[in-house]
């Protein structure tokens, strides 16, 4: 699985070039509840309800004292407020209780499927959340797997799966080393853009040809003709 891992990101990289990525490591403090915050709303939701939440408790340790109902007060524009809420309170007081302060650098000495557990065993926290931390803001060689790269990932062949969690140990059994980051982004915009859950504009895909889905559309393309990647050898 290596291989064809290394030869699809190749393939991404060239249609929709190097995922732009912040020279500076975000705190994984931060990027844990930045990602409970984004799920199941859109980037800018959940930005607005981080800002917000950041705004009127700059110190995550003045979380530790507040009720629940102000952290939903601050996190309303997101969606899902109770769960979120609880979710960010609870993985808050637990850790503080732990190690007595709020700092996740005790996963530097674990490795991932390690880390993973550690994170997941948090009320709220899941396999996608956790390895967003592990990948966005300590740079592991990791692939988080959220709908989009589980559906595209299926329909390509590089796994057969029946949900995300389970997509996500098996393409991450023995991920190649320094591309993650690229991987996973432009593995989401492919699926938001040309891989789409109804109709797939297979037409323009840049790895259709070594996509292994049996109801691909060529139909109705939204792009011009000569971005088609349809007849073009792809290997």
């Amino acid at each position: 699985m290596t291989k064809e891992i290394k030869r699809i990101n190749n393939l991404l990289l060239k249609y929709f070039g190097v995922p732009p990525k912040s020279k500076k490591l975000p705190d994984p403090v931060d990027m844990l509840i930045a990602t409970i915050l984004s799920q199941n709303t859109n980037d800018s939701n959940s930005y607005k309800a981080y800002n917000n939440l950041k705004k009127h408790y700059p110190d995550w340790n003045m979380l530790l004292n507040v009720r629940l109902s102000s952290i939903e007060k601050e996190i309303r524009v997101a969606g899902l407020g109770k769960q979120k809420s609880k979710a960010i309170k609870n993985f808050i007081t637990r850790l503080f209780k732990k190690i007595n302060k709020l700092s996740l650098k005790h996963l530097s000495s674990l490795n991932n499927i390690e880390a993973i557990n550690e994170l997941t065993n948090y009320e709220g926290i899941g396999v996608k959340t956790a390895s967003c931390v592990l990948l966005f803001a300590m740079d592991r060689d990791i692939c988080p797997v959220d709908t989009h790269v589980h559906r595209t990932l299926n329909r390509i062949g590089l796994v057969k799966t029946s949900a995300p969690d389970k997509t996500f140990y098996e393409l991450n059994k023995e991920f190649p080393k320094k591309i993650a980051h690229s991987f996973h982004t432009n593995l989401i915009r492919l699926g938001r853009e040309i891989c789409k859950p109804q109709k797939p504009n297979c037409i323009v895909c840049p790895i259709v040809n070594t996509c292994k889905y049996e109801n691909k559309n060529y139909s109705e393309s939204e792009y011009p003709v000569e971005k088609s990647f349809m007849l073009l050898d792809n290997v």
